[in-house]
């Protein structure tokens, strides 16, 4: 058999390697010349950045994938720290890596309750444990997936998800302070999602950062694409690079190949790993698309600045947070009128604190940034040099610095862009937002229900957005194919 894997992100690597293990051939096709697609890097005169994703969380994942290919375990590093959090009134706090000290940070600098703040976490935990097994792992839309003894365990917790609530009004029960509130809410920005109008369940997402801890890979994020694009090679995948897919073909409701701008290809499977906006719109044009999937809101989209600054500045970790001081304008902003607020929360991402040769000796690699709209035909020249102002602004009055002075190396990235170079639609990140109480129900199952060997991987379909998810769509194909072609 033959299979055939539209886009080199992260999900469609692993589903490339799930798929050769089970002894399909398999070809990958890539319009861009490198693989990995967000999860790639690039050197700014002496300055390395990882342009994409910057959080790595469940390593485990990454070892069991390469474990598929003989390969040795994944090399990374955990982190002391998961983040540090800059408020607007000058007040800021780091959080450890440690169950005692973290709740000690909560407690007596937020003047939260420990008992609270315990059974805070102690949720999460057990919430995230309950639902991992029969719905991040698992696809929603097969019977046989869902009908284990799991499932009963997940269902019996029902009334801790906060299924009826936002995640800020579940995190309001539960703390005191605004800034406590605000740093919990963070949280629904990693799925590209408004606090406000997400609900309660995806204050799991903070299990893996809080509870476990990040980690960091040995040379970066971009070894994640590294190491799996070198796993499927030794395995025998072959790559196409600069080869645009045109079209999916398809007989009698069956697909029988890809056609691209340098050829026509035979094959037995399909997996999109593009945007599943722009697979029904560019590539199956002639398939009736799931509207009530599609027309659901985008999630947000980014404006990045890669500064390659020529000092050290003592006061940022690897992972910071310069907070907005009105939160909820910002994401009013973001999704209700579209536009850019002048007052963003700034994510500051310095993966040259723990890897050295990022950086010149003398300086630092800050990966700058700052969640927008999806493109609607703003003017964006005009939004990128006003965030640029106001993210300087910001930065020099948090950190008592004059970073315009320090830059020496600048590039970004906007909306545009990532729709441009990562095939995002409207430069969406994660495709569809979880802006609704059943927005998680609302993604795109990893097969096609109308088209006999088409799968889909990555963040825009089930399980959702970020790397974890990602590797778990792909395992999710390998459990389909399996059970479509009796390869068990």
């Amino acid at each position: 058999m033959k299979a055939l894997v539209i886009g080199s992100g992260i999900g469609g690597l692993a589903t490339a390697l799930r798929l050769r293990k089970l002894g399909l051939d398999v070809e990958v096709f890539e319009s861009n010349e490198f693989p990995g697609g967000k999860i790639n890097s690039k050197w700014i005169g002496k300055y390395r950045f990882d342009m994409g994703p910057s959080v790595f969380t469940e390593p485990e994942l990454m070892n069991e994938l390469l474990q598929l290919a003989g390969q040795e375990t994944f090399p990374y590093r955990n982190l002391e720290e998961s983040c540090r959090y800059f408020y607007s009134d000058g007040c800021s706090v780091t959080l450890p890596v440690d169950e005692k000290k973290l709740i000690d940070v909560f407690t007596s600098q937020f003047g939260e309750s420990e008992h609270k703040v315990k059974r805070y976490l102690s949720r999460v935990k057990k919430n995230y444990e309950a639902v991992k097994p029969v719905f991040i792992e698992v696809s929603l839309h097969r019977l046989r997936h869902l009908l284990n003894t799991k499932l009963f365990h997940a269902l019996s917790r029902i009334p801790f998800y906060g299924l009826r609530s936002s995640m800020n009004d579940n995190n309001k029960l539960f703390f005191s302070n605004p800034k406590t509130i605000q740093l919990f809410n963070r949280f629904a920005t990693y799925n590209g999602s408004s606090p406000y109008k997400s609900p309660g369940m995806l204050n799991i997402i903070s299990h893996l950062e809080l509870n476990i801890g990040p980690a960091m890979p040995i040379g970066g994020m971009v070894e994640i694409t590294k190491k799996t694009y070198e796993a499927c090679k030794s395995m025998g995948v072959k790559f196409n690079f600069s080869e645009k897919v045109n079209q999916i073909t398809l007989s009698e409701n069956r697909v029988c190949g890809i056609t691209t701008n340098k050829n026509t290809y035979q094959g037995d499977i399909v997996v999109s790993n593009m945007d599943v906006h722009f697979t029904y719109e560019k590539l199956l044009p002639t398939v009736k698309a799931p509207t009530n999937i599609l027309n659901q809101e985008k999630s947000s989209s980014a404006i990045v600045f890669y500064w390659g600054v020529k000092a050290k500045v003592n006061a940022l970790g690897v992972h910071n947070i310069i907070f907005a001081e009105d939160y909820l304008n910002e994401f009013e902003c973001l999704f209700k009128t579209k536009t850019q607020t002048n007052d963003p929360t700034v994510y500051i991402h310095i993966t040259s604190k723990v890897e050295e040769g990022d950086a010149p000796i003398y300086g630092e690699n800050w990966f700058v940034m700052v969640n927008a709209p999806i493109n609607e035909g703003q003017d964006w020249d005009e939004i990128i040099e006003r965030t640029r102002a106001n993210i300087i602004q910001k930065v020099n009055k948090t950190l008592k610095i004059k970073i315009e002075d320090l830059i020496e190396e600048e590039e970004f990235s906007d909306p545009r862009k990532i729709e441009q170079l990562y095939f995002g639609k409207q430069g969406s990140i994660y495709g569809n937002s979880s802006n609704s109480s059943f927005a998680a129900f609302y993604r795109h199952p990893n097969f096609s229900k109308q088209v006999k060997g088409l799968y889909f991987a990555g963040v825009t379909v089930h399980p959702g957005g970020g790397i974890p998810l990602a590797l778990n769509s792909a395992k999710i194909i390998e459990r389909c194919v399996k059970e479509d072609y009796n390869l068990i």
